[in-house]
């Protein structure tokens, strides 16, 4: 009697898909990198006040958006996991209760930012002067407006990619740039309105972009469709499954930012040239990091759907590869970033000290970039792609608190080493390899194999 043969399993994303997915998401988070900056460069011919009052407000929404971000991660595992099983009315059903989850959540934050302004600015900065604070409290006001739709486009795009979609919201992207500064240009150099027109600004092009990703979820065509969302109808036990990863991806990522507020408060007692080289190098390492975080997006898309199809094997495979390239590019952009530190720096308006401090610690950066990034920061999207969201979590939280917010005081401070803001960073880095040794055990143990999302 003859041996049965096993068939193989036909992969369940093509080189090409992947290439689909991965290119879109750098262009997108390349022009997604230019509408706050936007805001900033375009706001500086209203004065200093005006080009403080919206810096401040900035890093409140980047925590905002970040919020946003985690519960659409949230959203996206389900329903890639649901089209890996071929439940497509399932994905349906996900993708409309994630699209009222981001407006529930995106209404009480606005609510909140409405009534509290003021006391959240005071609360958060301190006393700041008067001109500022108004400059804020007008750029708070219209940008929290626009959280509704902000969470609205992110689910969106969040669900294209999960369809393996990734060029809607890449042309997104692009008409919130062109809506953004067209806007910006007519108030702020037209009108005169400073931070008001750049509030506004971000406003219109928000609302612009949640339209238009709204009105393709409703095509007929796609995978999953957004469509019969009125009236409303609240699934608990779907809504349950996209809070059980966007809530702890939410916490991670809020915790990580209250974690460089915490940094940057201690680097500012190091002086204005720290400041600024800190600033300035943050700014171009984010460049450097932009290819890996798009295949960090795509990896959950591709680990959900391997999931969802019960194919661990297929997920491990993808996994290897995809975190391959990103290391892969990694060490293009980091090799650049080495060579090219000292003239990079050369583009801004710094002092000498400032220069040298910042060319300092990119090259550092660099280096670390290549070694530890990927492994620290684009795994994890796998473990929360496969439901383990909860030690991602964890580990991340540990590591910040315990190497990059505790660490940098006993590295820069003068009652420590003393080596300022390059202790700073290289406490950054020893976060950078306590989170990638601890995912990359995870993942070799292979216990977030056995989580259920649905």
């Amino acid at each position: 009697m003859q041996p049965q043969v096993q068939q193989p399993v036909a992969p369940l994303f093509t080189r090409r898909a992947l290439v689909r997915l991965i290119i879109p998401l750098v262009i997108e988070l390349f022009l997604l990198m230019t509408v706050g900056m936007a805001d900033t460069v375009m706001v500086t011919s209203a004065g200093e006040t005006a080009v403080s009052g919206v810096s401040l407000v900035d890093q409140i929404n980047t925590l905002i958006i970040q919020v946003f971000a985690a519960l659409s991660t949230g959203g996206a595992v389900v329903v890639s996991q649901y089209l890996g099983r071929e439940e497509r009315e399932n994905a349906n059903t996900a993708a409309r209760q994630l699209l009222y989850a981001a407006l529930a959540v995106s209404g009480a934050l606005t609510l909140l930012a409405l009534v509290l302004r003021g006391h959240i600015l005071a609360l958060i900065f301190g006393q700041v002067e008067p001109a500022v604070m108004d400059s804020a409290l007008v750029y708070f006001l219209l940008t929290a407006l626009a959280y509704p739709f902000i969470a609205v486009y992110n689910a969106g795009a969040a669900l294209f990619r999960s369809m393996g979609n990734s060029k809607v919201s890449m042309f997104c992207s692009l008409i919130v740039n062109i809506i953004n500064i067209a806007v910006n240009a007519i108030l702020i150099y037209g009108f005169d309105m400073g931070a008001a027109g750049a509030g506004i600004g971000t406003l219109v092009s928000r609302i612009a972009a949640a339209v238009i990703v709204l009105a393709l979820l409703r095509q007929p065509d796609n995978t999953v469709q957004a469509s019969g969302l009125l009236p409303l109808r609240f699934q608990w036990r779907m809504v349950r499954r996209i809070l059980f990863i966007g809530v702890p991806t939410g916490l991670e990522n809020g915790m990580f930012q209250a974690g460089k507020l915490l940094v940057l408060n201690l680097i500012t007692t190091f002086g204005t040239a720290a400041v600024a080289a800190n600033a300035i190098a943050n700014s171009i390492a984010a460049v450097s990091n932009v290819p890996g975080q798009a295949i960090g997006l795509a990896l959950v898309t591709v680990v959900g759907r391997c999931m969802g199809a019960g194919d661990s094997a297929q997920a491990v495979a993808y996994v290897k590869r995809l975190v391959g390239v990103a290391y892969l590019c990694m060490l293009v952009m980091g090799t650049g970033q080495f060579f090219l530190a000292g003239w990079l720096v050369t583009l801004f308006h710094l002092s000498q000290e400032a220069m040298l401090s910042a060319a300092q610690v990119l090259r550092l950066c660099a280096v670390f970039n290549i070694v530890f990034w990927s492994m620290s920061f684009v795994m994890p999207n796998a473990l929360r792609a496969a439901g383990d969201a909860v030690f991602t979590m964890a580990v991340s939280l540990c590591s910040m608190f315990a190497c990059r917010v505790a660490l940098s005081y006993v590295l820069s401070c003068s009652w420590g080493l003393g080596l300022g803001l390059t202790g700073v960073w290289l406490a950054m880095f020893c976060d950078w390899a306590v989170r990638a040794c601890a995912f990359l055990v995870r993942f070799w143990r292979g216990k977030w194999k056995q989580r259920q999302v649905i």
